[in-house]
């Protein structure tokens, strides 16, 4: 076990000035603004993926109502493909399994939820829903289905009841759909829109009437954002959900490779964003929240703005209890791998983080220390208050002296392996670091696009990509070239053909940072480029703009980090975070917090420990507590 002093300046915490706070259980929210504390409740994902039924939905929902209503959790959500036919052939990326309607809309299939017949849709289900005290919520996908452009439906007027007409004519699927733009890792489902025609917009705004119509609650919208990123249907979205009598919370979801820039092109259309890819229960996906979660306190995202109401950075479902796999055609069937100290850790940070609380496993086995995890009353209070301040410190990983726990003081000798290479993502085309592409003729045949701007690492070769024509199939060269005039694909220097892809092929977890991947080059957009004069390289996918850094892989770059939070009635939280393989002792001084908190009074205090309820011992201003591997204490201050 090692025992370190912790620094706050040597540490990222999260600095909560909370004057006016509210808990969510003292206040209905039919009484506040949209969204205006983080939304709370369950989601069938990781515990059914897409296979869960109305019965499955109905018993969850009933214990969700039981036992977790009382503790804020209100919503509960379908996660995706609800429209397609349980069979066999069907999976996450099949085609042809999915039940529309005649307006080329999706409907919940039959045979999983029966109460959908005759076009009734979700509507029972919801009702059902409300009657227990609860919301309710589906997910959806980007654009239209390509189950809808294959049969050509005619697009809906909501207006008329009829046909979409405009320029003399009816519009149909084929007319709006953008095949090229199909969702990177959903390439046989969904593809966007054109939202500049009007039976482009005459299609999504088909879509939420009629979610509304089924008293839909609450949208969780998929594939338009981070790596698939689509402003304008977002933008649209928000436009027509703003217009409805009823509330809807609106939600996107993931959040590959999203930065607080890309963010806050968003943050004031939705309720709640991905920051993340999906997370699992691995360690490593609960670690690499850290680091994000820091980024988006310090660029004061949390709480901001949102659509009628305040929008929030969303780290992700909690995946405890039983689960099942990501893509599996099976329900839950396994127990969660994280251990109860991971679990504590991770439910730990998304609270101080203001996260949207959303329970994944299977509440029908809840077991009792999953339960205690997420009904923990101190975590709950912390994550609902409504703070007027906030700030971030950055973080540092502490190499200091290390003390064993019999007192032998040593000197610490952590041997450093580091390595560097290059991290290709996306951002905002209008960030400043979107610049910095430039183009070089190698010969009258070649010529090839590198990143100019600094790496400031002597170690590695500049990046480049040999830029290649497009070459499309003849029966689609007047289409495409019309549509890309000016865009190339750009091809790995050691690997012809291999073309450099803006979004991956698959749903990356939270631990995966595989950004700017080469893969066997295509006819979508997601591999077209274009250089612009001002040395920013965009995407025709997602709109974003490439960028090259240098990322550093060191053998110890794990270790300890801390948040620091107030409570409504002058208490002081602190939560020290061990992402080491070591059991830790950590120690802090209370003139630290001062520094942070120059309006309190740090003279005397008396702590505990609310995991473990133990009191915690403070000496001449210090205080120290042991944490577990992966563990974290949560420490409650009250100081006159």
């Amino acid at each position: 076990m090692k025992c370190f002093l912790l620094s706050f300046f040597s540490l990222c915490f999260l600095l909560c000035l909370c004057f006016e706070s509210v808990s969510s259980q003292n206040v209905s929210r039919s009484d506040q603004q949209q969204a205006t504390l983080p939304p709370r409740g369950w989601n069938s994902y990781d515990s059914f993926c897409w296979t869960i039924s109305e019965e499955e939905f109905l018993q969850s929902a009933e214990i969700v109502s039981q036992r977790l209503y009382d503790h804020g959790y209100e919503y509960v959500v379908v996660d995706y493909l609800w429209y397609r036919r349980k069979v066999e052939g069907a999976h996450h990326d099949s085609f042809g399994f999915d039940v529309i309607d005649d307006w080329g809309r999706m409907l919940p299939d039959p045979g999983r939820w029966p109460s959908s017949k005759n076009g009734k849709g979700f509507t029972e289900v919801a009702n059902q829903v409300h009657s227990m005290g609860l919301k309710f919520g589906i997910h959806v996908m980007r654009g239209i289905s390509t189950q809808a452009l294959h049969a050509n439906t005619p697009i809906l007027d909501t207006t008329t009841g009829g046909a979409y007409q405009e320029s003399g004519r009816v519009w149909y699927a084929k007319d709006i759909a953008i095949p090229e733009r199909a969702c990177a890792w959903m390439s046989h489902g969904f593809m966007s829109v054109n939202t500049k025609l009007g039976a482009g917009k005459a299609f999504l705004r088909s879509l939420y009437e009629q979610y509304a119509s089924w008293n839909v609650d609450f949208v969780k919208h998929d594939c338009v954002f981070g790596t698939d990123f689509d402003l304008n249907e977002i933008s649209y979205v928000s436009e027509v959900l703003k217009e409805f009598d009823r509330p809807i919370v609106y939600s996107l979801s993931p959040g590959t490779s999203v930065t607080p820039a890309m963010a806050k092109d968003v943050s004031g259309l939705v309720n709640m964003y991905r920051i993340t890819g999906d997370d699992w229960d691995t360690w490593r996906d609960v670690k690499a929240h850290f680091d994000i979660t820091r980024d988006f306190s310090n660029a004061n995202m949390i709480g901001a703005k949102g659509l009628l109401g305040n929008s929030w950075p969303d780290l992700d479902m909690l995946p405890f209890g039983w689960l099942t796999d990501p893509g599996s055609n099976e329900g839950p069937h396994r127990y969660s791998n994280l251990n109860l100290e991971e679990k504590k850790t991770q439910m730990t940070l998304w609270s101080m983080a203001k996260s949207p609380l959303m329970y994944g496993g299977d509440v029908r086995k809840i077991d009792p220390s999953t339960y205690d995890v997420i009904t923990n009353p101190t975590l709950l209070e912390i994550n609902s208050f409504s703070s007027n301040n906030m700030e971030a410190c950055e973080p540092s990983n502490f190499f200091g002296e290390d003390q064993d726990l019999d007192g032998q003081m040593r000197r610490s000798s952590k041997e450093m392996k580091t390595t560097y290479t290059h991290s290709i993502g996306l951002t905002s085309c209008t960030e400043s670091k979107a610049s910095g592409w430039a183009s070089e003729s190698l010969n009258q045949y070649l010529e090839r696009i590198c990143w100019k701007r600094s790496l400031e690492n002597k170690h590695l070769a500049p990046f480049c990509v040999h830029k290649r024509e497009l070459y499309f199939p003849l029966d689609e060269v007047t289409m495409y070239e019309e549509y890309h005039q000016g865009k190339y694909h750009l091809v790995a220097t050691n690997r012809i053909k291999f073309c450099l892809d803006a979004s991956p092929k698959r749903k990356l977890t939270s631990e995966e940072f595989e950004r700017g991947t080469f893969s066997p080059c295509r006819w979508d957009s997601n591999q077209m480029w274009e250089l612009n004069p001002n040395g920013t390289l965009v995407n025709s996918y997602s709109g974003l703009c490439a960028t090259v850094e240098y990322s550093e892989d060191t053998s110890n770059s794990d270790g300890l980090r801390s948040w620091i939070a107030t409570g409504r009635k002058g208490e002081v939280y602190v939560a020290f975070f061990n992402l080491s393989e070591q059991k830790t002792v950590i120690s802090a001084q209370t003139s630290d917090l001062a520094k942070f908190l120059p309006d309190r009074n740090f003279g005397s205090c008396q702590g505990s420990e609310v995991w473990s309820g133990d009191a915690i011992e403070i000496t001449q201003g210090t205080f120290s507590t042991a944490v577990e591997i992966h563990g974290t204490a949560l420490i409650v201050l009250d100081c006159n």
